[in-house]
């Protein structure tokens, strides 16, 4: 089970986090849903079409994004979250900044999704002292320039133990394993091989021992294999869930999330049968 607050999430299936960007510049959806009114409404429709949770974002981390004030980050977030108070489903927040978190947790949020795995000065505390759930991701550099040729000895290894590392750290600061959750951070500071290596071998993760996340939804990576805008990339991504959920990913953020209810309901009748 993952407990998110006042919720409680089953892990025995798959969960889908959909994507709630109240941001202009965000890689795929930057600008659609920046008014309260237009996120609200898209956010009410992911839920209806299958969400188990929601991932506001107010600052965009997508490659070459520049950094958003803290005041516009809150001034784009916390009307959402007001918004979806009656919300039947954790709502995450996506935030690298311990303010946004205290604030976010103030009005209503049920987790944290953080870029920087509570890095920041004061972010585990925020988090210890609540009982949100918080999705520790790993990234190198910063998104303005995490791109411009990102190295590794070893991917996988450097990314478990940074992960582990992590993990260790929420756990002393007291943030319970049954609120924790690892994300290996596909595209950040990663090239195409180093994605698709860490898809491929996403087993060697499960070692965390908390349930891992997975976020290929229209991603820069996809484009490149298959040549295709972000808006063109539905299969794409589904194919990436898929191979998320054969690797043992048991929460998938993505934007499109009736299509990836259907993967997750063939793939589970495929487990079972």
């Amino acid at each position: 089970m993952l407990r998110c607050g006042r919720f409680t999430l089953p892990l025995d299936r798959p969960l889908l986090m959909g994507v709630v960007n109240v941001t202009p510049d965000s890689f795929s959806d930057g600008g659609k849903f920046l008014g309260c009114a237009q996120a609200l409404a898209h956010a009410r429709r992911l839920v209806d079409e299958g969400a188990d949770l929601l991932d506001i974002g107010g600052e965009s981390s997508r490659p070459g994004a520049q950094p958003v004030s803290e005041a516009d980050e809150l001034a784009r977030v916390v009307p959402v979250l007001e918004a979806l108070a009656d919300a039947p489903v954790p709502l995450s927040v996506d935030t690298r900044r311990p303010r946004v978190m205290r604030e976010a947790l103030a009005h209503g949020a049920s987790m944290i999704n953080d870029i920087e795995a509570l890095s920041a000065p004061g972010a585990l505390e925020v988090v210890a002292e609540s009982g949100c759930a918080v999705c520790l991701m790993h990234k190198r550099g910063e998104p303005v320039s995490m791109q411009h040729d990102p190295r590794y000895a070893e991917v996988v290894a450097e990314v478990r133990g940074y992960l582990a590392g992590r993990i260790a750290a929420a756990r002393a600061a007291g943030v319970a394993p049954d609120r924790i959750v690892a994300d290996p951070g596909f595209g950040f500071g990663k090239t195409l091989v180093h994605n698709l290596t860490l898809l491929k071998r996403l087993p060697e993760l499960a070692g965390l021992g908390v349930p891992l996340l997975a976020g290929w939804s229209r991603k820069s990576s996809l484009g490149a294999v298959t040549g295709r805008a972000a808006d063109e990339r539905l299969a794409a991504s589904l194919a990436a869930a898929l191979l998320a959920l054969l690797g043992g990913a048991r929460i998938l953020r993505v934007h499109d999330v009736k299509e990836t209810r259907d993967v997750v309901l063939v793939w589970e009748a495929w487990r079972k049968a």
